[in-house]
């Protein structure tokens, strides 16, 4: 009977840590995942929370895993075998999600980041974001917080615009300060939050643009699972003319860098594996 192969996959972001307890065999198996936010905690108290948590409900320990993999801010994570870049893993992740994938979106907290990937998952051609974080998650955050909404509840706040306005985006200060006067003229808020999803978005289809895409895109990341951006992403595809068909999300696309990093873990402990055989054969 061969032995299990047991990974952990974690992914350390600016707001939240997505955990992944992975089976690598054939085929591989997510046997449980979790999510936590880190608001104003140590996030390396946080991550390692978080792989306590899901060791004790599946009843593991550190011995049953054989390999801790991390991605996004690795240092953060004080028992891990190895770390992997945010693209190669979200690029991983979005194949495991949908094998089919020709791009991938990379819609993180700071950053975004398309990506071009093989038909194995593997980074060919990337663009990124500036450090401007108009472009990013966290504005979103700070726009809804500002409004007086909790960030799970902007995406479908959006989808009930009627006339959107959207901000300067030259940069964050810039930006919300273009959302204050909106709100002191009277602008809705749906009108507003749309307006802000329609700024970002127009960066994801910038990024887009430059890599030429023209097949299957899986957006990733925490503004995957934002319905509102989702759609709004969706609606200036035409602009670049893909089909809005093609745009994929799925319920565990914030979890892709942590599924990638859980099967590089997963490929990374058999190569040691095996490299270790062939010197005690040797």
């Amino acid at each position: 009977m061969e032995e299990r192969i047991l990974t952990i996959g974690i992914d350390v972001g600016s707001s939240y840590i997505k955990t992944v307890l992975l089976d690598y065999s054939e085929p591989l198996n997510i046997l449980d995942k979790h999510i936590e936010k880190i608001r104003k905690r140590n996030p390396m108290v946080v991550a390692e929370e978080s792989i306590n948590y899901l060791m004790d409900k599946n009843d593991l320990k550190h011995g049953d895993i054989s390999y801790l993999a991390s991605t996004g801010e690795g240092e953060m994570v004080k028992k891990k075998r190895g770390h992997f870049y945010s693209m190669t893993t979200h690029a991983r992740g979005a194949y495991f999600l949908f094998p089919q994938v020709n791009y991938v979106v990379d819609m993180g907290g700071l950053y975004v980041k398309a990506i071009q990937v093989d038909k194995s998952g593997r980074v060919l051609d990337y663009k990124m974001t500036g450090q401007c974080a108009s472009g990013s998650g966290q504005f979103i955050e700070n726009i809804s917080r500002y409004l007086g909404l909790a960030i799970s509840e902007v995406g479908e706040v959006s989808l009930k615009s009627t006339k959107p306005e959207t901000p300067s985006g030259i940069c964050a200060v810039l930006a919300e300060t273009d959302v204050i006067n909106m709100v002191s003229r009277g602008i809705s808020t749906p009108d507003i939050i749309k307006g802000i999803h329609i700024s970002v978005a127009n960066r994801v289809i910038k990024l887009l643009s430059k890599l030429n895409a023209d097949g299957t895109i899986v957006l990733t990341g925490g503004m995957a699972s934002n319905a509102g951006m989702v759609s709004t992403v969706k609606e200036l595809a035409r602009k670049i003319n893909i089909d809005p068909e093609n745009i994929k999300a799925y319920d565990n696309s914030i979890y892709a860098g942590a599924i990638g990093a859980a099967i590089w873990g997963g490929f990374r402990h058999i190569k040691l594996e095996q490299k270790a055989a062939a010197k005690i054969s040797s």
